[in-house]
């Protein structure tokens, strides 16, 4: 069964930064579109950014600038590089797979945003 599995999340101090994997098993993540999504508590699950296999990235208004998504498919890990953290970047972010109608998530990892 595949599997996604992040981590990197923690405690940071605003203006810091944080490091998100994203690794794959028993799949080859180089055929799809990935994604890191996020879900702060009381608030729906929101896109941060995507990339497709042709590495295309895409990033919500919120992230521009801050955020960079990268993909390193000889490693079969997504990454998400957070710089510039503020408290509303406070959420659990979960990892994304999906070509065709294959379709997967991770489990999640906390990232805490705070002095």
């Amino acid at each position: 069964q595949v599997q996604l599995v992040e981590s990197g999340g923690g405690l940071v101090q605003p203006g810091g930064s944080l490091r998100l994997s994203c690794a794959a098993s028993r799949t080859r993540l180089s055929i799809y579109t990935m994604g890191w999504y996020r879900q702060a508590p009381g608030e729906q699950r929101e896109l941060v950014a995507t990339i497709t296999s042709g590495g295309s990235t895409n990033y919500a208004d919120s992230v521009k600038g801050r955020f960079t998504i990268s993909r390193d498919n000889a490693k079969n890990t997504l990454y998400l590089q957070m710089n510039s953290l503020k408290p509303e970047d406070t959420a659990v972010y979960s990892c994304h797979a999906v070509y065709r109608a294959y379709d997967y998530w991770g489990q999640g990892t906390q990232v805490t945003v705070s002095a």
